[in-house]
């Protein structure tokens, strides 16, 4: 195949992906919002809200990892006309997602103790505490909505989701502003203000989503008259086969990053501070890779219900080359930027706390260096994992997951982020092994298992 092969599908993959990656940089610009809104408060609440959030995004991986299941079975049947299997699926899913966010906050919330007992900065921990028990409370709609985003995604329905997120995002920003200051006659209430903007924004989000899908003609049948604890059990099982490993996939890599911000408070606040600036930034440029990710399992999904394997392996690849493109236009930014980027999160103007915010932003630039070089990888990684959860194939995914985070990265991360090693940095070098490692082994993967896909349908022709 020559390139314009890949490139002719660059416009409709877009179409498909921006929405997502609009409402996932949305919600990833409100806590770039927040952390610099804490940020004025001072390092400590910064690196409390950092502490606290790490406990949100374990959960968080393992609620949003589940709902994934939901998107392929969507799409394939979407593909087949099968308007009974997508509505199964999406029911079921639905339920599922309910339960696993009642059952994450209650995780989260007889989790807070563990703070005491991981050496992080007591200062820190004091405003982490109250801060997190109105953030795991809206895990519960946050996960409810996953529901529905997975289900509107395999309709290809991409838009909606963006819609419901960037009207959470502007209620989210509007209540920090006024919660967190005390604007407008609201109490100033620090840290705690921010947590009730998230809470708030998430319940709006559910509900609106909800609302737009009962007015459009293609998913008003899907979200309406549902018999809620009417279940059949096959499909409960092939949810939960399908849901389970991505969740763990995703429960991996996350973890890793949160291990992260718990090595870094064991080199005080002011790296844990400096970390959580360089996970921010990260994050914000991963969801246009995670935006194609969806379009990739969305693609291959619907592929795969047409049994059309060479089409699904020349779309597989033209994503990957596009998320590679985005990922090195990224790279650059950080590389060239490094240096200004970290300032935007403090206030210089702040003479008491000058000596901490310098040494934030100084730990923060090294970091970006090693974001600028992971970029590529993070990117790879995540677009070949969505096209082999198109596939339905999770199994070995989530053993080359755990293999590449936990028995490659975390111990670089260990060793090389020791105070008398390289610090900071050397946590970040774990992170970038563990990236790079699941990039290649997951390329591998996907290359194997398409050609066999093409072989076994040629000879059985």
């Amino acid at each position: 195949m020559v390139l314009s092969d890949y490139t002719k599908e660059f416009k409709y993959n877009w179409r498909l992906a921006a929405p997502v990656m609009l409402g996932m940089l949305g919600h990833t610009f409100v806590q770039f919002i927040d952390n610099i809104m804490v940020g004025q408060l001072g390092t400590a609440e910064l690196a409390a809200v950092s502490l606290g959030n790490s406990f949100i995004f374990i959960a968080m991986s393992l609620g949003i990892g589940f709902s994934t299941a939901i998107t392929p079975l969507v799409a394939e049947a979407d593909a087949a006309n099968d308007f009974k299997q997508g509505k199964l699926a999406f029911k079921h899913g639905l339920f599922l997602c309910t339960v696993l966010g009642i059952s994450l906050f209650f995780m989260v919330y007889f989790a807070k103790p563990l703070m005491y007992l991981m050496q992080q900065p007591e200062e820190v921990v004091a405003f982490a505490i109250p801060y997190l028990d109105l953030v795991a409370f809206s895990l519960i709609p946050l996960i409810i909505f996953q529901a529905f985003k997975q289900f509107s995604d395999g309709l290809s329905m991409t838009k909606y989701p963006m819609y419901a997120t960037i009207l959470a995002n502007v209620i989210n920003v509007v209540l920090n502003y006024l919660l967190i200051f005390g604007k407008l006659g609201f109490p100033e209430l620090g840290i705690i203000g921010a947590a009730y903007g998230t809470l708030a924004s998430r319940i709006v989000m559910v509900l609106y989503i909800w609302w737009l899908l009962k007015g459009k003609e293609k998913s008003k049948n899907y979200v309406t008259n549902i018999k809620f604890f009417v279940l059949e059990r096959s499909m409960l099982k092939k949810l939960i086969g399908l849901g389970a490993p991505s969740a763990m996939q995703m429960f991996f890599e996350v973890a890793i990053f949160t291990a992260a911000i718990w090595l870094s408070g064991l080199l005080g606040k002011n790296p844990q501070a400096a970390n959580q600036i360089a996970l921010n930034l990260s994050s914000m440029t991963f969801m246009v890779a995670m935006g194609l990710s969806v379009a990739s399992m969305v693609r291959v999904g619907n592929q795969k219900g047409l049994q059309n394997y060479i089409e699904l392996r020349r779309i597989a690849f033209s994503l990957f080359l596009l998320g590679t493109i985005f990922a090195t236009c990224f790279a650059l930014l950080f590389f060239v930027f490094h240096s200004e980027l970290p300032k935007l999160y403090v206030d210089f103007d702040d003479a008491e706390n000058l000596i901490d915010n310098t040494e934030v932003v100084a730990i923060a630039s090294k970091l970006m260096l090693a974001a600028a070089v992971f970029q590529i990888s993070d990117s790879i990684q995540v677009v070949v994992l969505g096209a082999l959860r198109g596939l339905q194939d999770v199994k070995i995914p989530t053993i080359i997951t755990f293999v590449s985070y936990w028995l490659v990265g975390f111990p670089v991360s260990w060793f090389l982020g020791k105070e008398e090693a390289y610090a900071s940095f050397g946590i970040w070098l774990g992170l970038l092994a563990g990236l790079t490692t699941a990039a290649i082994l997951l390329y591998i993967r996907f290359n194997y298992l398409t050609k066999k896909l093409i072989h076994s349908k040629h000879d059985a022709t």
